[in-house]
């Protein structure tokens, strides 16, 4: 119900939502104790996306939600059918990092206003700050108690045990409260009447219009959920998921969200903090999952009179609470340790989207964690080879151990695939190290061990590095040791081989500088 306030919908459509994500997940799915429903990840981008297209409140909005959830499940489904789940490796553990912080933050914020019993406003970071201050005066202290408290109750309950429910023990508490004492006259905001039964299952209205402006955060939630449940699954069972299964949990994901949907609802997602609640709890199947959600469905059939009296500072107790589980200061913290890089990609993802939004978030933080991966693959790290005295090993000349060398026979060893992006780099690095080789070099051999490939343009630089050695004075013969099918089928391809020779690849580095040291005269 907290999340549904997060996605500007009625409560009882995240019992909806819960409902239908926890019963077909545990229909479909592979993964045992991954609880899936209503997230308050992914349910700040749909009120985002949807709110750009209809105002708040209106008729219109519930019925877009529930068509975007649609849109969502329709491509989770997708990408489990065909076997696509591997494309939740291309958000990075600080982008991940960096995204959930941020959504922490812009939670937080839209929270302090019924914690303090505020009207809020603003529909910006800043704007709901503003009129936070504008609005200091009103402050209603019984709602601050509430929310205090609340906050209190589930904290000492996490740490004394997770299997203590904290939240719906404040949540019951401050709910026969305000009923008790009758806070709704002192200024308190409560849920009020929620209408309960079940949902009238239909297909939600969308004119193509609104599709064209809802696909790009259909996307977005999509990717986030399927970069999320990877996330979810490794930590419920300790061990990255197998494609198979990850892609059926997709699958049951996917079909989550239609239901959610078709039931007047919004998205799915797996939900990391009730997940670590289930496996702490013990959980190994999904029969918690079935418990809980057959509970909540009792309560939609029954029981929502009871829920009338719930003062809205508790649902914003409950989410600041999430928020702090989203903000990872101790991942932040080892993520700088590792490196400023990898730091500033996290800051800056996390900047981002509190402050403009949780697509150009993502978005932005992919293209930067691309970005930097391009430019090292760009400019591979590589090594001069050196032999171990007294062996055929050949190891690198910077790792502390003695090692001779060949006169005038360079081995090389670059750390990645020769492509289009580093090719010119390492045909200079190659031509650098014979320019400044003493005595002159007359062999240069190029260690393919750790190459996994070689393109066409990688290709075309060995050619015309082949000719430029061939024209120094001494000339220099190339040679290439250790390549892989892939390798020789690239050099082959690019015409490569034909300048090197192929009588001049070999399968150790040893065969290698021995045949380019006997090709030259009394050595």
């Amino acid at each position: 119900m907290a999340t549904a306030r997060l996605a500007n919908m009625p409560a009882v459509t995240g019992l909806y939502a819960f409902i239908a994500g926890s019963f077909l997940f545990a229909l479909l799915g592979r993964t045992g104790p991954v609880s899936v429903g209503a997230d308050s990840t992914i349910a700040p981008i749909l009120a985002t996306a949807v709110a750009a297209v209809a105002a708040v409140g209106s008729t219109r909005y519930p019925h877009l939600v529930s068509f975007l959830a649609l849109m969502v499940g329709a491509l989770v489904l997708l990408v489990g059918l065909l076997r696509l789940g591997w494309v939740a490796e291309f958000l990075s553990t600080p982008v991940i990092t960096g995204v959930l912080a941020g959504i922490a933050v812009q939670i937080a914020v839209r929270q302090v206003p019924p914690l303090l019993g505020l009207p809020g406003g603003g529909t910006t970071l800043v704007g709901r700050v503003r009129d936070v201050v504008d609005q200091i005066g009103q402050i209603n202290g019984w709602a601050v108690a509430i929310g205090a408290g609340v906050f209190a109750v589930i904290m000492v309950s996490e740490h004394i045990s997770r299997r203590i429910p904290g939240a719906l023990i404040g949540l019951v508490a401050s709910t026969v409260l305000v009923g008790a004492v009758g806070l709704e006259a002192h200024g308190v905001s409560v849920l009020g009447t929620v209408q309960g039964g079940l949902p009238r299952f239909a297909v939600p209205s969308a004119s193509w219009a609104d599709i064209r402006h809802l696909l790009a955060p259909a996307l977005t939630v999509a990717f986030v959920c399927v970069a999320q449940t990877a996330a979810t699954v490794r930590a419920a069972t300790s061990r990255p998921p197998s494609p198979g299964d990850f892609d059926r949990d997709l699958v049951a994901l996917g079909a989550g969200s239609l239901a959610a949907g078709l039931s007047g609802s919004f998205a799915v997602d797996s939900s990391p903090p009730r997940s670590t609640v289930v496996a702490a709890s013990g959980g190994r199947t999904q029969l918690a999952g079935l418990v809980a959600a057959a509970l909540a469905l009792v309560v939609v059939l029954v029981a929502t009179g009871l829920l009338k009296d719930l003062p809205e500072a508790t649902l914003g107790a409950i989410l600041v609470f999430v928020a702090t589980r989203l903000f990872r200061i101790k991942d932040l913290a080892a993520i700088l340790r590792f490196g400023r890089l990898e730091f500033g990609v996290a800051v800056g993802t996390l900047l981002v989207v509190a402050f403009f939004g949780i697509e150009e978030g993502v978005v932005l933080a992919m293209l930067l964690s691309l970005g930097d991966r391009t430019r090292r693959t760009a400019r591979p790290r590589d090594a001069v080879l050196g032999r171990e005295p007294g062996s055929d090993h050949w190891i690198p000349t910077d790792v502390g151990r003695p090692t001779e060398q060949v006169p005038g026979v360079i081995v090389y060893l670059v750390y990645a695939s020769i492509w289009y992006g580093d090719a010119d780099h390492v045909r200079a690095r190659m031509l650098a190290l014979v320019d400044g080789a003493t005595p002159p070099a007359h062999g240069l051999v190029i260690d393919a061990d750790a190459m996994a490939d070689v393109d066409y343009t990688g290709g075309r630089a060995l050619v015309e590095l082949t000719a430029e050695l061939a024209q120094r004075q001494p000339p220099v013969r190339l040679a290439v040791a250790r390549p892989s099918a892939e390798v020789r089928a690239g050099l082959q391809r690019s015409g490569a081989l034909d300048g090197i020779g192929a009588d001049h690849l070999y399968d150790s580095v040893s065969e290698a500088v021995a045949a380019l040291a006997s090709a030259v005269p009394g050595s």
